[in-house]
């Protein structure tokens, strides 16, 4: 019992140093230079020894990209604040910060007004749409509409069209479908 009461007290005590070390780099509180550009080798961050962890690959618009360990029950927003933060430049909206994040995943953190090679017609966007809009498309019935959403919030931003073959069910000729009816909106 005083081993999971230490256990919580441990990770209690590290997500609050998060939240004050990735609030204070956020905001800029002390920051009087721009930190340190490191690789991605370099740029390894670890949690206590203690606490049981995963490990993930975190790049694009954060402070210090790199491989970086956070508790097994960590978010999205957890590794963008273990990684220094988000950059002025980030565009956190396409991303699902409660997201729970895996073991290996690598999370890109998309860079504001990067041109998209994702988004269609202006009237239709893979990174926003919901599973209704996504039945819309040809092919796409409720139930692949749900997966595709559901891989969204789990992976974060498709970052080309062909990111939709990564999804259960979305085949070439089904791709070549939705590329089409994209190019005709």
């Amino acid at each position: 019992m005083a081993s999971r009461t230490q256990n919580l007290t441990l990770t209690s005590t590290a997500v609050a140093t998060l939240l004050t070390v990735g609030g204070a780099v956020w905001f800029g509180i002390g920051a009087t230079s721009p930190p340190p550009t490191k690789s991605a080798a370099e740029s390894s961050v670890t949690a206590p020894a203690s606490m049981e962890v995963i490990t993930v690959h975190v790049s694009g618009a954060v402070v210090r990209p790199g491989v970086v360990e956070v508790p097994v029950d960590a978010r999205i927003a957890d590794v963008v604040l273990v990684a220094g933060g988000a950059t002025i430049e980030a565009a956190l909206e396409h991303l699902n910060l409660a997201s729970l994040v895996r073991d290996g995943e690598h999370i890109v953190v998309p860079f504001a007004g990067a041109e998209s090679t994702v988004q269609g017609a202006a009237s239709f966007d893979i990174n926003t749409a919901d599973a209704v809009g996504f039945q819309r498309l040809p092919g796409i019935g409720p139930v692949l509409a749900q997966r595709i959403v559901s891989f969204r919030d789990d992976h974060g931003p498709f970052l080309v069209l062909e990111d939709l073959l990564d999804v259960p069910g979305i085949g070439e000729s089904k791709l070549a479908a939705i590329r089409d009816a994209l190019a005709a909106e």
